[in-house]
């Protein structure tokens, strides 16, 4: 076996003497592809942030809403609660003190019937059922602005 078929052929001599051997170079790679590819793939990545982020705030934003409704109508049924329960209990209030005062002026009105010109008596009366009905006058104005 000869080594001649195992080693690459040489390429053929120029035929000419005058030309000049000058070495070839492979052609240069253009860098504008690959900077463009870099550019798009920041961009690309830019994008996707601001569109993930812009995701997020959607996300929290009903999230947060939807906390707060729920915290809104919790507060909102305590409120209702409580003003049922302040309400019937100043009705309750309300509905003894006018017993007393019926009781009080059907003492009075007893009283007065009783009573002689030397007493005093009527006027303590009188104030005490004046009281009672500030009293009342006070608690309708709360009731009122309660509801």
């Amino acid at each position: 076996m000869s080594n001649s078929s195992s080693l690459p052929r040489l390429a053929p001599a120029p035929d000419h003497a005058s030309e000049q051997l000058t070495p070839r170079r492979a052609p240069k790679k253009s860098i504008v592809p690959f900077l463009l590819l870099w550019i798009v793939l920041i961009g690309a990545g830019a994008a996707g942030a601001y569109l993930y982020t812009e995701h997020l705030k959607e996300q929290i934003s009903s999230d947060l809403q939807a906390q707060t409704a729920k915290q809104i109508e919790t507060m909102q049924q305590d409120y209702r609660q409580r003003l049922d329960s302040l309400q019937a209990s100043y009705k309750e209030e309300m509905t003894d003190l006018s017993s007393k005062v019926e009781s009080l002026n059907e003492l009075l009105t007893f009283n007065q019937d009783n009573v002689n010109d030397k007493t005093d008596n009527s006027n303590k009366l009188y104030t005490q059922i004046a009281e009672l009905k500030k009293q009342i006058d006070a608690l309708k104005k709360n009731l009122d602005v309660l509801k």
